[in-house]
């Protein structure tokens, strides 16, 4: 068993899921112009699942570094430290939340105007040819 919690592969799975995969995410939301309805909530999915992992790797690092004697460990998992750690997959949680939500409620309202407006002529001459 290792010292140190910083030389397990939970650490540095950590690190990879917390900083590339959501800097990516938000590059790509930043650098097109136009986006899918579908993408746009793929990218939402995608930082709640980023969110999961890193909760997931969160805690089995907290776990993991009661168990050696590293103070440096103590100081980044089992103290008020922690709560700072957790704080990025909230972020990317509710993130990731408001996309879903937005691309939704563009679909409801949408689903709305349609619900309301009355049927065109062109629709009404479909209606009759069937």
């Amino acid at each position: 068993m290792s010292n140190t919690v910083f030389t397990h592969v939970y650490f540095w799975l950590l690190v990879l899921f917390a900083g590339v995969p959501s800097a990516a995410i938000y590059w790509l939301a930043l650098r097109k112009r136009a986006m899918s309805t579908f993408v746009i909530l793929l990218l939402g999915f995608s930082l709640v699942a980023i969110a999961a992992i890193v909760v997931f790797l969160l805690q089995s690092l907290k776990a993991q570094a009661r168990l050696t004697p590293s103070i440096a460990d103590d100081v980044f998992f089992n103290s008020e430290v922690s709560i700072a750690l957790f704080l990025l997959p909230v972020m990317f949680c509710g993130i990731g939340i408001n996309v879903i939500s937005h691309v939704l409620m563009e679909h409801l309202v949408e689903t709305r105007k349609r619900f309301k407006s009355p049927p065109s002529d062109q629709d009404r001459g479909s209606e009759k040819s069937q």
